[in-house]
């Protein structure tokens, strides 16, 4: 969808939309259309919408009311776009192509108004690609949006919304993908073509390097696959030469079967987003490098695919991580933190860095805990805590500490090796992050992201279609701009 800011829009535009906020006056239309709104209970809360026709300029035109909630509501920039998404999901496929929004009575700021536009752009994002007999009144009609009334600055403001929505976009592209088309070297080889020309730097290790590094964790999980693992690492220089960088590590567990401790065949074809930690750190990465972010920012993802083979690694068998530490895999499915422990391993030896957040599609206990509202968080450093909570807060994508502690580390001691890769059923996520929490160095600020239950949605959200979410771009955009760039 391409959304245009301007002062005057094509004449013949049919289709013609306001934000209005609650309790305020409906104005620049006519009398019998404002009395069917108020007849229609239509009050401007946000998220409403009104439609119907009305006398504009000497013609009638097709009139939207999308409510964008109290002028003062704590949640305003949720709520605004909320309105902008409201008008995406009744008219994209509509049959209108054109839709004209006007802002000009809404009181917004410029960061205001980019919230609209952004609702209205992640909202009409959808996957049809491989969609051959769709009925026509379901496909998506609604190619341009033009802006008028726009307050100054909103040019400015939409660059870096773009940006972000761009980042978002990408991620959900990865994310729904199937694994026969998203593998670990296809993944790498649309991150290369995404992020050509942008000045961030690209580096791959694939197997070969990865062995000879001794990250016998990773490898593992990889070795019952045809496809090769890949470590990619994606470098945006941005900020003051010299700082340290943020480092964000996504898991990219591509298709995960669960290798000899098979999963159930019902829902297994969910787990092509088994990478969504992986994908959102990409997709964030690009949202930074789109809008030249001022920040010195590393993204590092983890990929392999976990399958059943006779060269697969099986429960009992003992692998060497890169850091020495040695693991006993007494469950197979509990691949993800075999895969984090050698990228994360790599990272400290790799880069000087100034916080670590990992992101993973981890646990299905995490789901138990915390359903699909928020990300569970596991962190050794509060202040790195709170900025992700009140990133999490900004952005929409909401976070939940959870805690960590010794005593939970003995659930995980292994009688023949350093660690085993799983505990008992209680604290299923904790001990999780317990196991990350061994390679991480004394004195490094990390925080572990379990976003299993955010990836994706089974209904359609405010700012996304049924699938494929998104979540954790916006979070680690807005965490960088509240905290590397800040």
């Amino acid at each position: 969808m391409q959304i245009h800011l301007t002062a005057t829009p094509p004449a013949d535009t049919r289709l013609h939309a306001q934000i209005i906020n609650q309790g305020a006056a409906i104005t620049g239309l006519d009398a019998t259309f404002v009395e069917g709104a108020a007849a229609s209970r239509f009050t401007g809360r946000a998220g409403q919408l009104f439609e119907g026709f009305a006398n504009l300029g000497g013609s009638v035109k097709r009139i939207a009311l999308a409510g964008a909630g109290e002028a003062d509501a704590a949640d305003r920039r949720a709520n605004l776009e909320r309105a902008g998404a409201a008008l995406t999901a009744k008219y994209l496929a509509s049959g209108e192509t054109v839709m004209v929004v006007d802002l000009a009575n809404a009181g917004l700021s410029a960061d205001d108004a980019a919230a609209v536009l952004l609702g209205l752009r992640l909202r009409g994002w959808r996957h049809d690609k491989y969609r051959t007999r769709l009925a026509a009144d379901k496909r998506p009609s609604l190619t341009t949006v033009h802006v008028t009334g726009a307050p100054e600055g909103t040019v400015a403001a939409w660059e870096r919304e773009s940006a972000l929505a761009k980042g978002v976009e990408f991620t959900r592209g990865l994310v729904t993908e199937p694994a026969n088309i998203i593998y670990p070297e296809t993944f790498v080889a649309a991150c290369e073509e995404a992020f050509a020309g942008t000045g961030a730097e690209l580096t791959v290790l694939g197997e070969a390097e990865m062995t000879a590094l001794g990250m016998g964790a990773l490898i593992g999980v990889g070795q019952g696959s045809e496809r090769e693992s890949k470590i990619l690492a994606i470098r945006w220089n941005g900020g003051t030469a010299g700082d340290k960088p943020t480092v964000f590590v996504g898991k990219g567990v591509t298709f995960d079967t669960g290798g000899i401790s098979l999963k159930p065949p019902p829902g297994m074809e969910d787990m092509k987003w088994d990478m969504g930690g992986a994908g959102a750190v990409v997709g964030a990465m690009l949202a930074l490098v789109s809008r030249k972010a001022k920040a010195n920012v590393i993204g590092v993802v983890g990929l392999v695919e976990n399958m059943p083979d006779g060269k697969a690694q099986r429960p009992g068998d003992v692998v060497t991580t890169m850091s020495g530490q040695t693991v006993e895999v007494l469950n197979t499915d509990a691949e993800g933190r075999l895969v984090l422990c050698d990228v994360l391993h790599w990272v400290q030896e790799q880069y000087d860095a100034a916080r670590i957040v990992d992101l993973a599609t981890l646990t299905g206990a995490m789901i138990i805990s915390l359903g699909n509202e928020y990300g569970g968080m596991f962190a050794n450093d509060d202040t790195l805590a709170a900025q992700l909570s009140a990133a999490g807060l900004t952005s929409g994508d909401k976070l939940w500490r959870m805690p960590l502690g010794p005593n939970y580390d003995k659930l995980i001691d292994s009688p023949i090796a350093d660690i085993k890769n799983v505990g008992p059923r209680e604290a299923g996520s904790i001990t999780a992050a317990q196991f990350i929490q061994r390679f991480i160095k004394n004195g490094t600020p990390w925080a572990h992201l379990d976003i299993a239950g955010m990836v994706w949605s089974n209904k359609p959200g405010q700012t996304w279609e049924k699938g494929a979410t998104g979540y954790g771009v916006r979070l680690l955009d807005q965490f960088v701009r509240n905290v590397a760039e800040g």
